[in-house]
């Protein structure tokens, strides 16, 4: 009995140190992981006329040697310049089918090349892949892997927009629109204490206010408060929207901490980024709207997302670049001055 029970013992032993092995699943690197490609690229000679439809590039994923979760990046700049101030059209985690509208990537591509001009443009595909996080080792959230894919060049035609002319506001400021359809919009600073009328330079109508409703010839608008705001205008409709649009700073690194009033940021229409100079001290911060935890952004500096990480800083002053993408993602850059 003896025998047999150290016998079974062993077996057992046997068993345990297979099945052990056997579940255990291991990740092993390529030694060059391949990186995205660029398979097709629309025409894009964009026209106002087609500001509806939709344009489709079309690529391929990283492929580290194993299932990786990847955020992608597709990227444009002047052509020969080699991003070093690029523009990001568009980002995913699904590399197969960049979607976008002509108007929307018209307006991207407006803050870097002139408008009704043929300009020569590189387009890229950039991953940002992360393998582990906690560690602080290579592939984690803030040291990723970044692999990109070859240069694409294509020639570029964008349109110039139909637009209003804040009158009285205190700067010289505008919206557009999109389509030329009579729908305007954009991102304006305002102050409560200064009315302003639109001005359409075209035509010379100046637009007003009658209540809640735009009018020909009307009262001056007022704003409801001091900052940004995303504005839209419909002179065919004759009707207007102003929404707060406040992006700060918030975290152990700012003046009021997690707390609110945020440090803002200003908006600048031209390369659509957000910016401000400010001090730090030791600690963290992340990006949010409106003072609110609705709309957060945190991560690393190439991949902010929704609700992300918070972002470890050292004391000094800074300039913080930050470039919001599809509404709900990002990039920034810090520079230490």
């Amino acid at each position: 009995m003896k025998n047999l029970f150290i016998y079974l013992t062993f077996i057992g032993l046997i068993g345990l140190l297979f099945s052990c092995e056997k579940d255990e699943t291991k990740v092993v690197m390529l030694t060059n992981p391949i990186a995205p490609t660029i398979q097709t690229v629309p025409n894009l000679t964009l026209k106002r006329t087609s500001g509806n439809d939709t344009l489709v590039f079309v690529g391929t994923a990283v492929d580290p040697g194993f299932q990786a979760s990847a955020t992608y990046f597709l990227e444009a700049c002047a052509k020969g310049n080699n991003f070093k101030d690029a523009v990001v059209i568009l980002s995913s985690v699904v590399p197969t089918a960049f979607k976008i509208t002509v108007s929307d990537l018209n307006g991207i591509l407006l803050k870097k090349f002139p408008a009704d001009q043929v300009s020569s443009v590189d387009l890229r595909i950039r991953s940002v892949l992360i393998v582990d996080a906690g560690t602080g080792a290579l592939g984690t959230g803030t040291k990723p892997f970044e692999y990109s894919s070859e240069i694409k060049n294509a020639n570029v035609t964008v349109y110039g927009l139909p637009r209003l002319d804040l009158i009285g506001s205190g700067i010289d400021q505008k919206i557009e629109s999109a389509l030329g359809d009579g729908k305007y919009a954009g991102f304006v600073k305002l102050d409560k204490t200064k009315a302003f009328t639109l001005k359409d330079p075209d035509s010379n109508v100046v637009y007003g206010t009658t209540g809640s409703k735009l009018a020909v010839n009307g009262t001056g608008i007022t704003p409801t408060d001091n900052g940004w705001f995303k504005f839209g205008a419909d002179t065919q409709g004759l009707t207007f929207t102003m929404d707060a649009y406040m992006i700060g700073l918030v975290g152990s690194a700012t003046p009021n901490g997690w707390n609110s009033p945020d440090t803002k940021m200003d908006y600048h229409a031209q390369s659509g980024t957000w910016r401000i100079t400010t001090d730090l001290t030791d600690g963290e911060i992340k990006f949010r709207l409106n003072d609110g935890w609705a709309w957060t952004l945190g991560g690393t500096p190439g991949s902010l997302t929704q609700g992300g990480d918070n972002i470890a800083v050292s004391a000094g002053n800074y300039t913080i670049t930050l470039t919001i993408i599809n509404g709900t993602t990002g990039t920034f850059k810090i520079d230490k001055n």
